[in-house]
């Protein structure tokens, strides 16, 4: 029987395929807004309007693709689900909490002044920092396969805060590309200072992932595989070079290559993240529970399956219509 023809292999690998570009185009989206978030702090108080009206229609839609990654994990690998979150349920509650401050200090600082929107600031400010951390902290925790020990928590504190700094990163560059004039110039020095926090990101996670497993060890450095591999970290050290060099000669005349850095730092995400699929395939809890143990009955995958072909394409529809009436720079945040 060939791979497509077997329900029990092809519908848990659609699905594992499905929820990883969910957490992807999650952790791209909802990061440049998050670091937008981490990054309030240093702006003027009338910079921080601007900030908030470079996110303001992307924000609430881009945390879509969280839930669908969830909702995906819930119905297609019910077992995986309840290992991960019990593993990881302090970090999943500081993040939630963290996703409502932002939603709740976004609305209401727009319907304040003086000190209660100062108030407000530092809440979003507090909301989005939380929530970037507990998600590196997760990242490292599952890199280190869910396990709780001191080693495993310190890394999982390094990778929270490697993230944090990508996600400043990724928020310059949005920045970068969605402003003008002072507030640019801001953006590109903040950009300039986070891109050593990346690098130290890749370098913890590339040197541990192959440490905490042989079977990942082997995967990247045994013969042909280390050979075949090898445009990963290629193509992510010419994006690391594209990226330093255009900060380095930002801004351009006309703001001709302000697209350059968030292009560029997506670009990395995506490295990483294949990186780090292909490292753990075939498990969806590390080392103990493969995609195939742990998936949902072939009939109820199906079924799921079909649901998603109908809601998939309306998330991406109206992702890209919101990115497309709102191109450009960004304008006042109005409400009126």
């Amino acid at each position: 029987m060939t791979l497509f023809g077997d329900p029990t292999v092809w519908l848990p690998l659609a699905f594992a395929a499905l929820m990883g570009i969910s957490i992807l185009v999650y952790v791209v989206l909802d990061g440049f807004d998050l670091g937008v978030g981490i990054l309030l702090p240093l702006a003027d108080e009338d910079e921080k309007d601007r900030m908030i009206a470079a996110i303001g229609p992307f924000w609430d839609a881009n945390e879509t693709w969280l839930v669908l990654a969830v909702g995906l994990l819930l119905v297609a690998f019910p077992v995986a689900h309840g290992v991960i979150l019990t593993a990881l349920y302090l970090p999943v509650a500081v993040m939630l909490i963290g996703l409502i401050l932002r939603g709740v200090a976004f609305e209401f600082r727009a319907k304040t002044s003086g000190k209660q929107k100062l108030r407000w600031n530092q809440a979003f400010f507090a909301g989005s920092l939380s929530a970037s951390l507990a998600q590196g902290y997760m990242l490292g925790l599952y890199i280190m396969g869910l396990e709780h020990t001191p080693a495993t928590i310190g890394f999982g504190i390094l990778t929270a805060a490697c993230l944090t700094a990508g996600y400043g990163l990724i928020g310059a560059a949005w920045l970068i590309y969605k402003c003008e004039d002072v507030l640019q110039l801001k953006a590109i020095r903040w950009a300039r200072t986070r891109l050593w926090g990346v690098v130290m990101g890749f370098a913890a996670i590339s040197l541990a992932s192959p440490l905490v497993s042989e079977r990942i060890f082997d995967k990247w450095f045994s013969f042909p595989s280390m050979i075949l591999l090898a445009p990963l970290p290629l193509m992510a050290g010419l994006m690391l070079f594209i990226l330093w060099t255009t900060l380095q000669h930002l801004p351009a005349r006309n703001d001709k290559w302000s697209w350059v850095p968030f292009a560029a730092t997506s670009s990395l995400f995506v490295l990483a993240f294949s990186g780090l699929a292909y490292s753990f395939y075939p498990y969806v809890v590390p080392e103990r529970l493969t995609l195939y143990e742990s998936a949902s009955a072939p009939e109820s995958l199906f079924i799921i399956l079909i649901g998603a072909v109908f809601v998939l394409p309306v998330i991406i529809g109206y992702t890209i219509l919101a990115y497309t009436v709102f191109r450009g720079k960004a304008t006042e945040l109005r409400y009126d």
